[in-house]
């Protein structure tokens, strides 16, 4: 009450004339206290008008929040007018419908019925079904669809396999199937292409109706039946309608059994009426005329067509005939009812046409626009929550539609991106161990040795690599370094690297010299990598007794050395012994045999040897250079005398300082061997 405008105004209004009240019983100051009841008079207007706008906005925001409700508010008040009329036109009709009309009106709607039975067997929606819940699924969604406007309508999927198709196995009901059982079979009458028509039945010895359709859907082996009861809701709309009232069905058969088979009960709007269309009296007193309509009926289990007869009452007439008075001459002996029957029929296809179109376009922009909006912010609601499943169906070729159309396919990249990610979480995890499993192959810890001290490093360029180096202790005295760079990167590589370990730990057991041993690998190696695939490799052989490291080298990176401090110079040697990669097949391994060679050199304190592939030498950076063999070979002179370890880190340090931002393009591996006191 204070902390609005419109409350301070009505709090002030009701004090003023509190005090104005106060004031008059005193008896002083009339003018005064007067004046006071005006100005809180007023103030309780202004304030009750504020409120009351407040309270309209409030309204309709909360109401009016729904562009449906907009819409369908609009449509309302747009078609009050034309509505008034068309009520006016049928009441004034409804006084001059005779006999004939009437029992052609009766006929036309029961023929509309058996239409929309043929339209709702439609078995498009089916084909897409093969399963018992997809089946009842869709039907009870068409079921649900047209009860609204056909009260107690019953849907079935029958086997039928006549036509060919999925066979159904069972009956799939959709609808109470109220007025009688669901038909568990087709009889074999009716073909392929379907059934449409009125079918009889009897309850309690009185003839029933009901339009049926039978739909063949396409590739599935059965028949969907749609049945429209003409029972008492559709009564009670003809006689609203068409101002008729139904009171029986009659068979040939019922007409020679004689009237007493059929005896007509008065029954009234509350009494209770077996279903079917059968004496069913809407209001009393009865209309005063009563007349049949011929209908066509087939017989469900022979396929036999016959004439079926309906007995309604219909009125008033006594208005038609009175204004059916004397003719006029000068109107070609038209009587006057004749010429109001002109007027309005004129007149009913003016209001006609303009009720149809308004409908038409109403009802259209209505669904379109509400039915995108609403589908689009459910959707989007959706899509809040995390759903990016949800699909809008498109049901028109226009701005909405490809509003829902971009919303569908924005849904879809989502999902798809999503899908990805997790799929590539996925990959990434199974790398990740692959990458694990494929580290633990290589040495683990330091290896203990007098006289050698060693230090290695692998470091993929992706999760998984080629390259590999191994300690392979051979006796007390010798020991093993290999080094290997397989061609390629990823996975594969690191299957073939795998093989190569496995290999290479067996022939080391079996060959003291690194020529013979690479002999053999290449020879076992070679009958696995494909064409495409080959392997660098250097396998040296440190013997601490006789002071000897033996090398071979199978088109692998040079091997840098770099003398102790008692040799004559410690400038940085590069050994490039001859040799071919491993794997290619060229012929039998003679021509890797033959160029393969096998150099020894003596070992001093001090000695520094460096094994390495070319991820370590070709490293890159931004400016596409190469950190190279020569720099390479310059750093390790320079800090030889560091630890192994040491140098290890400092060679990396360089190596990414040089590349930079620049992405690793190759796996960088090394190993340092350093020798000590022998």
């Amino acid at each position: 009450m204070t902390g609005t405008f419109t409350g301070r105004v009505l709090t002030a209004g009701v004090v003023l004339k509190l005090v104005a009240w106060l004031g008059g019983m005193t008896g002083a100051w009339p003018a005064a206290f007067t004046a006071l009841d005006t100005a809180g008079g007023l103030a309780l207007l202004v304030g009750a008008v504020a409120l009351g706008f407040r309270l309209y906005v409030a309204t309709r925001h909360r109401l009016l929040w729904r562009v449906r409700r907009k819409l369908v508010l609009s449509y309302m008040l747009i078609g009050v007018v034309p509505g008034l009329l068309m009520a006016l036109f049928f009441a004034l009709a409804g006084l001059l419908f005779f006999l004939n009309v009437s029992s052609y009106v009766l006929r036309v709607h029961v023929a509309s019925l058996v239409e929309a039975a043929q339209l709702l067997s439609g078995a498009q929606a089916l084909e897409q079904a093969s399963s018992s819940t997809a089946l009842a699924g869709v039907l009870s969604r068409r079921q649900a669809a047209a009860l609204s406007d056909y009260p107690r309508i019953s849907f079935a999927i029958v086997p039928s396999e006549v036509c060919g198709g999925v066979p159904v196995t069972a009956t799939v009901t959709a609808g109470p199937w109220s007025h009688l059982d669901a038909p568990q079979s087709i009889p074999a009458w009716v073909p392929c292409t379907g059934f449409t028509g009125l079918v009889t039945y009897e309850v309690g010895g009185r003839t029933q109706v009901v339009a049926r359709a039978v739909g063949r859907p396409r590739g599935l082996g059965g028949a969907l039946v749609v049945d429209i009861p003409i029972g008492e809701e559709q009564a009670r709309k003809f006689h609203d309608e068409m101002g008729l009232t139904i009171e029986r069905y009659s068979t040939a058969d019922d007409l020679a059994e004689g009237a007493d088979a059929m005896p007509a009960l008065a029954v009234t709007r509350q009494a209770q009426v077996p279903d079917g269309p059968v004496n069913i009296r809407i209001r009393a007193p009865r209309e005063p005329l009563g007349w049949v309509a011929i209908l066509d009926y087939t017989n469900w289990k022979t396929g036999q067509k016959d004439t079926l007869t309906a007995g309604f009452r219909v009125g008033p007439t006594a208005v038609y005939r009175y204004l059916s008075g004397p003719s006029f001459q000068a109107l070609n002996d038209l009587t006057f009812g004749q010429i109001l029957l002109i007027v309005l029929a004129a007149v009913a296809c003016m209001f006609l046409i303009i009720q149809t179109v308004a409908m038409v376009m109403g009802l259209s922009l209505v669904s379109s626009i509400t039915g995108s909006v609403d589908q689009l912010f459910a959707g989007t609601e959706r899509v809040r929550r995390g759903d990016f499943s949800h699909k809008i169906p498109i049901r028109s070729r226009d701005q909405l539609g490809e509003l829902a159309g971009s919303f569908n396919s924005m849904t879809a990249s989502i999902e798809d991106l999503l899908r990805e990610k997790a799929e590539k979480e996925r990959l990434e995890q199974e790398l990740q161990i692959a990458r694990n499993i494929q580290m633990s192959l290589l040495p683990q810890g330091p290896l203990r040795m007098p006289g050698v001290e060693l230090a290695g490093h692998c470091e993929p360029a992706r999760e998984v690599g080629g390259d590999y180096y191994d300690f392979l202790p051979l006796d007390d005295d010798r020991l093993g370094i290999l080094i290997a760079d397989v061609a390629g990167k990823g996975t594969s590589a690191a299957l073939y690297m795998a093989e190569l370990k496995g290999i290479v730990f067996s022939l080391s057991q079996l060959h003291a010299s690194p020529r013979q041993l690479l002999i053999d690998a290449n020879r076992i190696i070679s009958k696995h990598l494909d064409s495409s695939s080959f392997i660098t490799m250097t396998y040296v052989v440190v013997d601490t007794r006789a002071r000897t490291i033996t090398c071979a080298r199978a088109g692998h990176c040079p091997l840098i050395y770099v003398p102790g401090p008692n040799a004559a110079s410690r400038a940085a040697q590069t050994l490039v012994p001859d040799g071919m990669v491993l794997g290619l097949q060229v012929d039998t391994g003679d021509s890797f045999a033959r160029l393969l060679e096998e150099i020894t050199l003596p070992l001093g304190r001090g000695d520094l040897f460096l094994l390495y592939t070319d991820g370590i030498s070709e490293a890159m950076n931004t400016s596409g250079d190469y950190f190279g063999d020569a720099r390479l070979a310059e750093l390790a002179r320079q800090h030889a005398d560091m630890a192994s370890d040491e140098l290890r880190e400092r060679i990396l340090r360089e190596v990414h300082a040089f590349t930079g931002d620049a992405a690793q393009h190759d796996d960088m591996t090394m190993v340092l061997i350093k020798i000590g006191d022998l």
